[in-house]
């Protein structure tokens, strides 16, 4: 967004059929998947027709609902033009590359992600790296680097000026080695002021900017957590309540859909005594890593992993606690860098997208690394939509299809003898043009969330 010309330039470059920086064409491997060469006969039984059509059946009655727009005083016949222009449900992914991905060409394309394909994003606050010496967080531009660390108020100021809904994450992670500062105190009680102070400085300075907080991250491992105040996951929840404003939507994240039920029940039971006890609970986050390249590859081979009758039945369960769901992060790495390992990588996720979003529990999906070679240490650096170079990998295409195509409602219908149109949309923010009967362009605009949402004129 240097100039315009250059702004339009890192626009179109993603859109299809467009190709991306560094690309030349769509890769074959988006052929290969037309062809079902590259996933095995074993992985399509999982996901048979029978299973696509409970998840297209789904996505029509959970994601959709019936329309009525009234324009008075339009002759039948008027054309009426019906254009969704954001979704309900969140799309997201983390912004932890904010400002770091090597050039100024590359860190549009980074941001350019979102609002063109994410309408969300997952903020790092991780205390640890926040605030690496007492008393002086880094929020501010100019901060001290840290990887996959920006600076938090420039990230913030970047997605509210996009209309980017925002999620911070973690005000207190359960586990320590990965969420608090080296400077923290190994006593249990004075544990307990330091983290007060901090969830009442995180809420004074953003106070309802940020529309959702991971409260607590990863505290159903308690074996593993270290030294941690006592009852520290319920206090954490309460101090939060306290000093965070009431429009503010506070989420409890763990777990991994590899895993197996026993972790889920005691998931579950955390969730339920959190609630029991008087503590505001809106959304619990489902995490699904795939790390390990070579497991990519066992499911394309038809290896008895993340099927769809598991992944229901883990959905499904943590549906007891009534609460939103939020697939809150998401790695599918490509079983390697050819175009084979990309197009696996594409199916892959576009199988559970569909299924994740046919739920009706799930109210949004968090994709956790955005670009190859931007994951955490440890972690692989083929699990981006992008590659290195910030080309589109077939992973973005087969997502942008699904969100942008196939997940939208644009259309054009006529006025009926009653001055009404009536379609059936996904839900989300919609614009309505017509031309009035002196033939003035005029347009309206409305939210359709549930059957009968539209627009009346007078």
């Amino acid at each position: 967004m240097r100039h315009i010309f250059l702004i339009f330039i890192l626009i179109c470059l993603c859109q299809s059929p467009q190709p991306a920086l560094g690309e030349n064409k769509k890769p074959d491997s988006e052929a290969r998947l037309n062809k079902k060469e590259v996933m095995n006969e074993a992985y399509r039984r999982f996901w048979n027709q029978n299973v696509q059509n409970k998840i297209d059946q789904d996505i029509e009655r959970y994601r959709k609902a019936d329309a009525v727009v009234r324009l008075k005083g339009l002759a039948e016949g008027t054309e009426v033009k019906i254009e969704q222009v954001s979704h309900d449900f969140l799309f997201g992914g983390n912004i932890f590359l904010f400002g770091d991905c090597g050039s100024f060409e590359k860190n549009k394309r980074y941001e350019e992600t979102f609002g063109t394909l994410f309408n969300a994003a997952t903020i790092p606050f991780y205390w640890k790296t926040l605030e690496p010496e007492e008393g002086k967080p880094r929020y501010e531009a100019g901060s001290s680097y840290e990887y996959r660390r920006p600076p938090t108020d420039p990230v913030v100021d970047f997605c509210e000026s996009k209309g980017i809904n925002m999620n911070g994450h973690a005000i207190i992670y359960g586990m320590r080695k990965w969420g608090h500062p080296v400077w923290m105190p190994d006593e249990r009680k004075k544990m307990e002021v330091y983290f007060e102070k901090h969830i009442r400085e995180l809420a004074k300075r953003y106070h309802g900017r940020l529309q959702r907080w991971d409260v607590v991250n990863e505290p159903t491992d308690q074996a593993n957590r270290g030294i941690m105040p006592d009852n520290y996951t319920f206090k954490s929840f309460l101090w939060a309540i306290k000093y965070f404003p009431d429009s503010v939507k506070f989420n409890i994240n763990d777990s991994d859909m590899h895993w197996d039920m026993s972790f889920y029940r005691r998931y579950l039971e955390i969730v339920r005594n959190l609630t029991d006890r008087g503590i505001k609970i809106d959304n619990v986050g489902m995490q699904m890593h795939i790390f390990n390249p070579e497991e990519s590859r066992r499911i394309a081979s038809g290896a008895d992993i993340l099927t769809p009758e598991k992944i229901y039945e883990r959905l499904d369960y943590m549906s007891g606690a009534e609460k939103p769901l939020h697939v809150s992060e998401v790695t599918v790495s490509a079983p390697d860098d050819t175009e084979e390992g990309k197009a696996i990588q594409a199916e892959i996720a576009k199988n559970l997208y569909r299924l994740w979003f046919s739920h009706p529990n799930v109210m949004g999906i968090t994709w956790w690394n955005v670009v190859d070679g931007g994951a955490a240490p440890g972690e692989p650096s083929v699990s981006g939509i992008y590659d290195k170079e910030l080309n589109c990998k077939p992973v973005y295409h087969i997502l942008d299809k699904l969100i942008n195509k196939e997940w939208k409602t644009n259309t054009v219908l006529k006025i009926s003898n009653d001055e009404t149109v009536r379609f059936r949309g996904f839900k989300g923010r919609y614009i309505v043009s017509w031309k009035d009967k002196n033939g003035n362009q005029q347009q309206a605009e409305f939210d359709l969330k549930n059957d009968g949402d539209g627009i009346q004129t007078f």
